[in-house]
């Protein structure tokens, strides 16, 4: 249907302001929100990472593209039954103690809301502690750290390290990612996936989730 393809043009093209108008338009005929969101929105920001992957957009334009989809979002959002859209994935995000460095973090959470997933953001300089608590309160099936400081790295593993500890590690899958972080090194600190980018992040929580 030309309407879907055409909002999803919208989201690629990072215009908010039309995303906006083309939504408030679909839900006045009486579209269904589920397929506007999955159909328009979500497919646009596939588009987008697709290409972020691939090196054809860049991280500016990711972020303006999730903007536009979450304007889109918060026009169909309630308007959604319970269920409608949710992937029943649920995540918790957050940069490791230490490390102040957010813009890839919020990328990864913003791609991932676009899977359908529900994503708590911890925010960052996060201690394993801290993780641990908002595991046991949270009860999320993924765990995503992000480190963008060599010097935080080590971090990562403490807590993971804590996670064993405390007996969580078995109940959740940890994925780890940031510029200065490797497929090794996240073996190497037990550690259950690496994504290089945020669109990777999201295919990678849903593929550990199952």
């Amino acid at each position: 249907m030309a309407q879907f393809e055409t909002l999803a043009k919208a989201i690629i093209d990072c215009n908010a302001a039309r995303v906006g108008e083309l939504t408030r338009k679909m839900v006045d005929e009486g579209i269904k929100p589920a397929d506007i969101i999955n159909r328009g929105l979500i497919s646009g920001m596939d588009v987008v990472g697709t290409r972020f992957r691939e090196g054809d957009m860049y991280v500016p334009e990711v972020m303006m593209a999730a903007k536009a989809m979450h304007t889109g979002m918060s026009i169909v959002k309630p308007l959604l039954a319970e269920g409608d859209i949710s992937s029943g994935i649920k995540v918790i995000v957050g940069t490791v103690a230490g490390d102040l460095h957010d813009i890839g973090k919020n990328l990864v959470g913003m791609m991932m809301e676009s899977g359908g997933m529900e994503v708590v953001d911890l925010g960052v300089d996060i201690s394993a502690e801290k993780f641990v608590a908002a595991i046991r309160k949270h009860e999320p099936q993924v765990v995503g750290m992000s480190a963008l400081l060599t010097t935080t790295m080590l971090e990562m593993k403490e807590t993971i390290d804590l996670l064993k500890e405390e007996g969580l590690k078995n109940s959740v899958k940890v994925i780890v990612g940031g510029a200065p972080v490797t497929q090794e090194f996240a073996e190497k600190i037990g550690a259950d996936g690496w994504a290089p980018d945020a669109a990777s992040a999201k295919d990678l929580a849903q593929t550990l989730a199952g």
